[in-house]
């Protein structure tokens, strides 16, 4: 239950851009302490068995392969190693042989890009080897009615071309807030995309505060959904017999997911979700669950004041951390990869607002150990390239692109 934890402190841009040479590489060995984080009192307590501050003994270093990205968001390597990045203004560029260009891309229907809208995540089809399909999420329509879609592309290795918009979430809402968006892949090529809950207070719909269309089961703010390949309905999905739901929703009680992340090997979806003023929160998410917002949250109003005196109910479930003071999360990785085998099934965790990418180490779906490696800059995504090293994003007017790799 969520009244009761335990406290602990985290120890912790053809137009080619500017590269960074590899000789410029940063060695990364000083971990620094961040916010305070809550964990459940019903599984391990996040412990610090090393009290010097430096939790990991796995060699690493920070290699900018990239710099002057505009606010770039999402990222997706192609099987060659390039990679496609999106920007939130609505391009798309790739990283190939050390450089990065313009991607061209037919124009995207109605763009609306403004506060947190835009061109959000990317990603690739399961079988893209064999269809070349590639999937982006943005805002669509105007700061009087708007909402997240999802456009399909195909890459036929220069540009982005037979654009086709496949799901459009419902219903519409005002404001810039709270479009989520990520997409991750299952084993039978069924999509999760999360979708924000529409926005902060004072932002109504229907008279009534935007929020609150979380826990509405015939809204898709503030859900998981899911989808097959072309938009369409699975069978399979949790409320699809139910009345009055729906029937895209996967879980719901969710505010702004920008962190989600289907683990191969375990089978679990991981997912980390902004709360307000503070209380963002680690997920382990399962079909069909209520994940609380804004019944039950630690999150405080920005204005002062509880949202909920609750922080629990027993038919809803409780993160798996959540951290007091914000660190704004955003992408999510489970690494599973081999060239830095010490990190192997950690889970990683992107912060804007703090700056920095986030180690957890879980144990029995558990954490165990957290710790902090410092960016310096706001962090948008975090994903494992085909080389096995991790890639991290920041989210800035001149973002980079940053490997991290064994020394």
């Amino acid at each position: 239950m969520k009244t009761s934890y335990h406290r602990l402190q985290l120890v912790t841009s053809a137009i080619a851009l500017t590269l960074i040479s590899c000789s410029n590489l940063e060695p990364a060995s000083n971990l620094n302490s961040a916010s305070e984080v809550l964990s459940p009192a019903q599984g391990n307590p996040i412990s610090n068995n090393n009290p010097n501050g430096n939790l990991t003994t796995q060699g690493f270093k920070k290699n900018v392969l990239a710099k002057g990205l505009e606010r770039p968001w999402g990222m997706a390597s192609l099987p060659d190693g390039s990679i496609l990045i999106t920007e939130r203004v609505g391009r798309v560029k790739i990283l190939r042989n050390r450089l990065v260009k313009q991607v061209p891309i037919a124009e995207i229907p109605k763009l609306f890009v403004s506060g947190q809208g835009g061109l959000m995540d990317i990603s690739l089809h399961p079988r893209f080897s064999e269809n070349n399909l590639v999937y982006l999420i943005y805002s669509k329509g105007t700061f009087e009615a708007n909402h997240t879609s999802i456009l399909r592309v195909k890459f036929d290795g220069t540009a982005l071309i037979e654009p086709k918009v496949i799901f459009e979430v419902k219903p519409d809402k005002s404001g810039n807030q709270h479009f989520g968006s990520r997409i991750v892949w299952l084993p039978d090529e069924t999509m999760l995309i999360s979708v924000g809950d529409g926005g902060n207070p004072p932002l109504e719909l229907k008279g009534e505060l935007i929020r609150k269309q979380a826990q509405k089961l015939d809204s898709q703010l503030g859900k998981i959904l899911r989808l097959k390949d072309d938009g369409s309905i699975p069978p399979d999905n949790p409320f699809v017999e139910a009345d009055r739901v729906n029937p895209f929703v996967w879980s719901y009680g969710h505010r702004n997911i920008q962190g989600l992340f289907a683990d191969p090997i375990s089978g679990n979806i991981w997912s980390t979700e902004h709360g307000a003023k503070g209380g963002d929160e680690l997920n382990l998410v399962r079909s069909g669950k209520n994940y609380g917002w804004p019944l039950v949250t630690f999150s405080r109003e920005y204005t002062g004041g509880d949202i909920s005196e609750e922080q629990s109910r027993p038919d809803m479930v409780d993160p798996k951390l959540v951290w007091k003071v914000a660190i704004a999360p955003s992408g999510l990785l489970v690494y599973q990869g081999d060239r830095l085998p010490l990190w192997k099934g950690n889970l990683f965790v992107g912060g804007l607002v703090s700056k920095e990418l986030i180690r957890i180490k879980i144990d029995n779906n558990n954490p165990i150990i957290q710790e902090t490696i410092p960016i310096g800059q706001r962090v948008r995504d975090v994903r494992q390239g085909i080389d096995g090293c991790i890639y991290i994003l920041t989210d800035e007017k001149s973002g980079q692109l940053i490997r991290l790799e064994p020394i």
